[in-house]
């Protein structure tokens, strides 16, 4: 158990891009996730890696996962130092949204519960945590008992309800 000046955070990291040292975005992957053993983070668990397909105008397969991390930095401090890492695996801080990315880690959820503070970039929980199956499937897999503080349903809910086939309503197909 964590003492009471530690948090405990839910990150999304994604890469869909290639790394000269490290090879092909499941490498990536690996490789951040022993990069995030730092002095301030503790790896506590982590996903298996997953294929997704692209967002927005990049024409690349993702490979996503999600950790469960331990750190006594606030919400703002631990951005800076994803950011940080980020910027240490080649991304750079200012490009077009859904490009090409070598890594990609945002915060989803944190035992703080809800977090809005003074940087318009970083809402816990994460804005589009609820539309995105290739953060929820592997979130589910090692958070799934884990609530969204707004809405109150668990992770692995608000997975299959984003698999879960669209019903399609007789009566507007009619029309």
């Amino acid at each position: 158990m964590t003492s009471t000046s530690e948090y405990v955070y839910l990150i999304a990291l994604g890469s869909n891009q290639r790394h000269p040292n490290m090879g092909g975005p499941r490498r990536i992957i690996a490789h951040a996730f022993d990069a995030l053993e730092t002095a301030d983070i503790s790896l506590f668990d982590c996903s298996s890696i997953i294929s997704s397909a692209p967002v927005g105008p990049s024409q690349r397969q993702y490979a996503n996962a999600a950790a469960i991390i331990i750190s006594p930095l606030s919400p703002p401090e631990l951005l800076l130092q994803l950011k940080s890492l980020e910027a240490h695996f080649g991304r750079r801080q200012y490009g077009q949204k859904w490009r090409a990315r070598i890594l990609d880690i945002d915060i989803i959820l944190w035992s703080g519960g809800v977090w809005s503070g003074a940087n318009p970039a970083l809402h816990i929980p994460h804005h589009h945590m609820q539309s995105r199956c290739f953060v929820l499937q592997p979130a589910a897999q090692i958070a799934g008992n884990w609530r969204d503080p707004i809405g109150g349903l668990q992770i692995k809910h608000l997975f299959h309800r984003i698999k879960r086939p669209k019903r399609v309503d007789p009566r507007s197909a009619a029309n």
